[in-house]
């Protein structure tokens, strides 16, 4: 590197003859002075007193300058004022603790919003809002531009603004500097997260993850509705609606993509129309999970039941499929029953569906010879998520019903699910305990011998999104990861 030097560190001085003149006089002063002072001494009768005192004066001053130029050099900086040059020791902490308290108190006084409103494509539009912001008292952290292909232009925001400082002033204010279909609501710390980071990182969990994509979107598009539809119905028939062009289709507030597994995925968002930008970025995320293909995390954990036997938990796929009809041939009608709440004959048409990445997620519990003897499903139903448990009849009542579903309640927290609902019935003594067993708040409705059971998630600490652990005794079905 290239060390600058400051312009004035080298420019030359101008010297006046005036300045000339006035050290010249102070040397001829100074030598007269010095020569009286001389005649005095050697001359005058107290000549030695003379020169002693003198020396005792010159002393006092130059004591006096010392301690003069320590105390102003030395004293405090006037209060208000923000300390200069390289700060150490108690400076630094000082420095540190005043930023971190006016942060605290930022934090305390401002709100987050995400605002959205369409301008006109023209030059000073965007000026404007920033303008009328800036008059409220409103800091713009992020801002994001949507072109549309009719003109204009959508302007999303991430602000922050004064606590006190209402909606409905904001949206006032934008209405002022010719903004329309304005549309807020309260952010988070989330949100703090630039797009592009936040989209590269819900790429990195949908390659790592078939089961991740609807999720993804949903976090990519905010709140909005996903549906996947299957390309057949259990019956084998096309499904009304499963097509869908390979460019997909955008329609104001609803997005319809070709589903890479088979079939079609729509999203609705009915309070707010997505944008060309939004239908492009979803649209990548799809081509990137037909690009990968079928894939499902590896992972498994073996457990140790309380009689020693050993059993492995594992994410399961479509190619569990022929285990999975083995172990329905060795349940009996009554297990089922309670599971799927339908002729027995048809239970086999659901696995396909179930074991399918698109629609959830699936733990497959399997002995030490590689038998499948329990199932846990984790499924995507629109905005709301629903779990549900088989167990082979000779494996029941040994914890591992408890022991998947916790591990469900666990995918739901890191997928942000609110809630998760089971459907069984009430003579189902055993899902009934395992929902219990959760410690969660549980609500209940019947309806015609059919009990639905809602658990709620929020009141579980999501401090680091941390996956959820199902209180269990101690000694009970100890983890270890393979």
């Amino acid at each position: 590197m290239t060390e600058r030097i400051p312009t004035s560190a080298h420019r030359p001085h101008r010297h006046h003859w005036r300045r000339d003149v006035v050290e010249l006089a102070a040397l001829f002063c100074a030598v007269a002075v010095a020569d009286s002072i001389a005649n005095l001494v050697v001359h005058g009768p107290r000549g030695p007193v003379l020169l002693v005192a003198s020396a005792v004066a010159l002393l006092v001053t130059a004591a006096f300058h010392t301690w003069w130029a320590r105390r102003h050099s030395h004293a405090p900086p006037p209060p208000g004022t923000a300390p200069t040059g390289t700060a150490t020791g108690t400076g630094t902490e000082s420095i540190t603790e005043t930023a971190s308290t006016s942060g605290t108190d930022t934090a305390l006084t401002s709100a987050l919003w995400r605002m959205r409103t369409t301008v006109r494509d023209e030059p000073g539009s965007l000026a404007a809002l920033c303008t009328a912001l800036a008059r409220s008292g409103v800091d713009i952290l992020t801002l994001q531009t949507h072109p549309l292909p009719e003109g204009g232009t959508v302007d999303e925001f991430l602000l922050r603004a004064p606590q006190q400082l209402p909606s409905a002033d904001l949206t006032r204010a934008i209405a002022g500097a010719g903004g329309h279909s304005t549309w807020i609501e309260r952010a988070d710390a989330h949100d703090l997260v630039d797009t592009p980071t936040r989209v590269l990182g819900l790429a990195t969990r949908t390659a790592l993850d078939a089961a991740e994509l609807p999720l993804a979107l949903r976090q990519l598009l905010g709140r909005c509705t996903i549906h996947s539809i299957p390309a057949t119905t259990l019956s084998g028939r096309p499904n009304a609606g499963a097509d869908a062009p390979v460019e997909g289709v955008l329609e104001a507030t609803v997005m319809k993509l070709r589903d890479p597994s088979g079939g079609a995925i729509t999203i609705e968002r009915p309070y707010l129309p997505f944008t060309p930008s939004e239908f492009a970025r979803a649209r990548a995320l799809v081509e990137l999970d037909a690009r990968l293909g079928p894939r499902v995390p590896r992972s498994q954990d073996v457990l140790t039941l309380p009689e020693g036997n050993e059993i492995t938990v594992r994410r399961a796929d479509g190619s569990d499929l022929d285990s999975a009809r083995a172990m329905h041939d060795r349940c009996s009608e009554r297990t089922l029953g309670l599971r799927y709440h339908g002729p027995v004959a048809d239970a086999d048409r659901y696995l396909g569906h179930l074991l399918s990445p698109r629609f959830g997620r699936t733990l497959a519990a399997t002995t030490a010879s590689g038998k499948l003897v329990a199932l846990g499903h984790l499924l995507w139903d629109g905005d709301e998520t629903e779990v549900a448990l088989l167990i082979e009849d000779d494996w029941q009542r040994r914890g591992i019903g408890s022991e998947l579903l916790g591990r469900l309640i666990g995918m739901a927290v890191e997928a942000g699910c609110d809630s998760v609902y089971a459907v069984t019935q009430a003579s189902n003594t055993g899902m009934v305990a395992a929902m219990r067993g959760l410690g969660l708040p549980l609500d209940y409705q019947i309806e015609e011998g059919t009990l639905v059971i809602t658990a709620r998630l929020d009141a579980i600490p999501v401090i680091a999104r941390q996956p959820y652990e199902l209180p269990r005794e101690s000694g009970t079905l100890p983890r270890t990861q393979q």
